[in-house]
């Protein structure tokens, strides 16, 4: 049963067909080979409820103040203040792009949109500063990753439905493991820059005045971060009303900016609904898949199966990380996430890991699948926004930060306080 489950999926992906629907389709396969019932007679009941879910209103939100403040123009002043004050490390506006993708992050909870806004401003100063290409090109790719891991993320309102885990205490849980991996990004940066001086480029010069006047710029984002997160633990509001709560916000901003017209709402709202879409479809698809695995007995056989290996929870982590670490590679994100963390979580909570704690961890290692080839998706990203070169170019660029989440991962093992001790302090 197992066996052919997997080669279905593997079939039904190497033939192109869309995720959600291959995911729909494998459920449709399954159910004559292994149900006495007739389990599709209940699609549209699958669909309903899981749709029906209050909690994934937060994700046409989120995606929705990103495409906003995508458009607001934030990311210019706000990239320039970064470039300001990180700029006289080794490496450069490099550290201002991990910089500006920590502080988008806090806003959009999407890593398409942090690379995309974050490139898009970052891009022309390769040539502009003599940087290596390459290596400035990674740091737009995995700085963009941490959209997914610091809160608001859309991710971990996913995670946080799928294993009916408290989605304000996931977010709390990301917050410092999200610094620290921005951190160790920009450790990354400046090793490599002081073996390699010649790769960090130009240095900017700025007075301490210029840098203080430019902190105004910080302050937009920083209030969107404030109403979103700031509500939610101040009691006022859901995860999906801080949501609303942030659109709001972010058309306000917009507004200010002077970048707020119907064209902007238009592609704003397409982009939103394009995005929604495509989520959805993979919801339900994975969601019928899962019921009737689930129903064929499929996810409990092969939860004993692993089970009764005897493995211990040490290895089983290990296991866990190669695991995502492959399936990155073919698999897109959420899809990934969707398939996998239903079978996968009980599992490992089974084996005495905290499902917050390993939120977290599933967060990284599908941050890590957004810059490994070939279907990284924020490489396409970052090599989109260019005018000329190859997709290899990203692809070596964003490789050593592959090494740095895992290095996040053996801490986070190491010191689960990490993700757990904002969670327990607030609780």
């Amino acid at each position: 049963m197992i066996a052919t489950t997997l080669i279905l999926m593997l079939v039904f992906l190497g033939l192109s067909i869309p995720v959600g629907a291959a995911l729909g389709l494998l459920g449709l396969a399954l159910d004559p080979l292994y149900s006495m019932l007739p389990l599709t007679m209940a699609i549209g009941e699958v669909a309903w409820s899981t749709s029906n879910e209050f909690l994934l209103v937060a994700i046409p939100l989120f995606i929705m103040l990103g495409e906003i403040l995508l458009r607001s123009g934030l990311a210019e002043r706000m990239y320039s203040a970064m470039s300001l004050w990180l700029s006289w490390l080794p490496g450069g506006l490099m550290h201002a792009n991990i910089g500006a993708c920590t502080v988008f992050s806090a806003t959009s909870g999407s890593s398409v949109a942090t690379a995309a806004t974050v490139g898009t401003v970052a891009i022309p100063q390769i040539k502009k500063n003599g940087y290596n290409e390459r290596l400035f090109l990674g740091s737009l790719a995995a700085g963009g990753t941490l959209g997914i891991l610091l809160p608001p993320s859309i991710n971990l309102v996913i995670y946080g439905v799928l294993t009916n885990t408290s989605v304000p205490k996931l977010y709390l849980a990301g917050i410092i493991p999200g610094l620290v991996l921005a951190g160790l990004f920009m450790l990354i940066i400046m090793l490599a820059c002081v073996l390699r001086p010649s790769w960090g480029g130009n240095k900017l010069k700025a007075s301490w005045k210029q840098r203080f006047t430019a902190l105004v710029h910080l302050l937009p984002p920083l209030g969107i971060f404030l109403l979103v997160v700031g509500s939610i633990y101040a009691g006022i509001a859901t995860p999906t009303e801080a949501a609303a709560l942030g659109v709001v916000g972010a058309l306000v901003l917009a507004a200010g900016m002077g970048r707020l017209n119907l064209i902007m709402l238009r592609d704003a709202l397409e982009g939103t609904m394009k995005s929604s879409a495509m989520i959805m479809l993979i919801v339900i698809g994975a969601a019928f898949m899962n019921f009737v695995m689930s129903a064929t007995g499929l996810t409990s056989a092969l939860t004993s199966t692993i089970t009764d290996l005897g493995v211990s929870p040490g290895w089983m982590l290990v296991v866990l990380v190669v695991f995502y670490l492959v399936l990155g590679c073919f698999m897109e994100t959420l899809s990934m996430m969707i398939t996998t963390i239903p079978i996968v979580a009980p599992i490992m909570i089974a084996l005495g890991y905290d499902p917050i704690w390993l939120g977290i961890v599933i967060i990284i290692l599908v941050e890590a699948a957004l810059i490994t080839p070939p279907v990284g998706l924020n490489l396409f990203v970052v090599q989109s926004l260019r005018s000329k070169g190859s997709l290899n170019d990203v692809m070596i660029g964003a490789l050593p930060f592959v090494p740095t989440m895992l290095i996040l991962i053996a801490l986070l093992a190491l010191f689960p306080g990490m993700a757990l001790f904002l969670p327990t302090l607030f609780n």
